[in-house]
């Protein structure tokens, strides 16, 4: 009987790490983000950034990542937060969204942490004036909560398209 209550808490432990994903967390002023360890391609230092003329106000401008031109999106503006000075600490996370690399700028790293999926609340909609779409969930870690985002929907497919138009408008320049 010991036997088998043993292989049961060993198949629930299995099952409860099968429903563990991994998530990079970081920073964005006092609050822990993270976004699917698959979709960060890489992190990378604050580098020279090209700024495009007439781009939306979070686009920062492109960068040339070993030849290819990648938008760089400052996720404080996104956030519609206030905009910060960059420090040593500040990266820029290249991520996929919708097949396409985008870095995003970020306060600093934090981690690569398990969460369960069943720990991931859905997002309250708080009002009509909060942008909530691109936030897949709370999650909470000891005691920290950690808002959880969508890469997929961090970028709308409007402001994509005017990403990919802009960084076709800068190489043709550059050409």
């Amino acid at each position: 009987m010991k036997e088998i209550k043993t292989m049961d808490k060993r198949k629930q432990t299995e099952a409860e790490i099968e429903e563990m994903e991994q998530y990079v967390t970081f920073t964005i002023g006092n609050e822990v983000y993270g976004v699917e360890v698959l979709k960060v391609q890489e992190i990378i230092g604050m580098t020279q950034i090209t700024h495009m003329p007439n781009s939306m106000r979070f686009m920062k401008g492109v960068i040339n990542l070993r030849g290819s031109v990648v938008p760089v999106v400052d996720m404080r503006l996104k956030l519609e937060m206030e905009e910060q000075e960059y420090t040593k600490f500040t990266v820029i996370l290249i991520i996929e969204v919708k097949g396409t690399l985008v870095g995003i700028i970020v306060d600093a790293v934090s981690d690569v942490v398990g969460l369960p999926l069943s720990s991931i609340q859905e997002t309250p909609h708080f009002s009509a004036n909060i942008d909530t779409d691109y936030i897949k969930g709370i999650a909470k870690k000891a005691e920290q909560l950690i808002i959880v985002l969508d890469v997929d929907k961090i970028l709308s497919s409007e402001e994509l398209e005017r990403l990919d138009k802009s960084r076709d408008e800068n190489l043709a320049v550059k050409n």
